[in-house]
C-alpha cells in the first residue's frame, strides 16, 4: 500500500515517463545519497541506468535547468552546490509562496483530501521510526508539494516543487540539526489545520515551519566527504 500512494503521488505530479537519469538523480538528492558538488561522469551514468550517452546528456540538461546540475563546458557534469545567498532566496522564496498554498488547500481541503494526506504523514512517520532518514525527507518534501496541488495552483506548485528539489541541497550542505529535516508534527499541525478548513492557522503554521528551517541553517559548514557515485546511486 505504500509504495501504491507513492506512486500514485509521483504518477500524478508527471502523468508522462522520465528520463530515467533524471529521475535517478533527482529522488537520490532529495533522499540526500548524492551529495552537492558530486562529479556526474556521463560514461558512468550510462552504466548505472542501462542508457545511451544521448539519454544521459538530456538527464543531465534537465537537472541542469532545474538548478540541480551545474554543467561546464569541458567540465562535465557536478551536482550543484548553492551558494549561501542563493540558500537564503530559495528559502525566501518558499516563505512567500506557500503560506499562500496552505491558505488556499485549507479553503479546498476535501474529506478525500485530508485523508490522502494524513496516509502521507503516517508513511513520513514510519520512515522517522525506521530510521530512514533519506525516505523521511523525501516525503517530507512531497508533502509541501502536495499541499500546493490540492490548492489547484498548478503555476505555484511547479515552483514548489522546484524550491523543494533545491532546498534538499541547501539542507544536505548547511543543515545544522542531526534530527530529519522537517519534524512531521509540524506536518500534522499544518494538516489539521487544513482539514479543519482553517486558512488563516494553515497559513501561519507553514509560515512557522518554513521560517524554522531556514533557521537552522548554517554557511560555515563544510560538505561531508564523498563516496562514488555507484554506490550513492544504486
Amino acid at each position: 500500500m505504500d509504495d501504491y500512494r507513492q506512486h500514485t503521488a509521483e504518477e500524478t505530479a508527471h502523468p508522462e515517463p522520465r528520463n530515467p537519469v533524471f529521475e535517478g538523480i533527482e529522488r537520490a538528492i532529495h533522499e540526500q545519497r548524492l551529495p552537492p558538488g558530486t562529479r556526474l561522469a556521463e560514461g558512468e551514468l550510462g552504466e548505472i541506468y542501462g542508457v545511451s550517452r544521448t539519454i544521459v546528456r538530456a538527464g543531465l540538461q534537465e537537472l541542469s535547468h532545474a538548478h540541480l546540475v551545474s554543467l561546464r563546458h569541458n567540465r562535465g557534469a557536478r551536482v550543484a552546490q548553492p551558494s549561501p545567498q542563493e540558500a537564503r532566496e530559495v528559502f525566501e522564496a518558499r516563505e512567500l509562496i506557500e503560506p499562500r498554498t496552505a491558505r488556499e488547500a485549507a479553503r479546498r481541503m476535501t474529506a478525500a483530501d485530508a485523508k490522502r494526506l494524513r496516509a502521507h504523514c503516517e508513511e513520513e512517520k514510519r520512515a522517522l521510526e525506521a530510521s530512514d532518514h533519506g525516505r523521511a525527507l523525501r516525503l517530507s518534501g512531497r508533502f509541501h508539494i502536495e499541499i500546493a496541488t490540492v490548492a489547484g495552483q498548478q503555476t505555484l506548485c511547479e515552483f514548489v516543487e522546484q524550491l523543494v528539489a533545491r532546498s534538499a541541497l541547501i539542507i544536505a550542505l548547511y543543515w545544522s540539526r542531526e534530527r530529519v529535516r522537517c519534524d512531521s508534527n509540524c506536518h500534522q499541525n499544518i494538516l489539521k489545520a487544513m482539514a479543519n478548513n482553517d486558512p488563516d492557522e494553515a497559513e501561519s503554521l507553514m509560515r512557522s515551519h518554513l521560517v524554522d528551517i531556514h533557521s537552522t541553517l548554517r554557511f560555515a559548514d563544510e560538505p561531508a566527504t564523498k563516496p562514488d557515485l555507484r554506490s550513492m546511486l544504486t
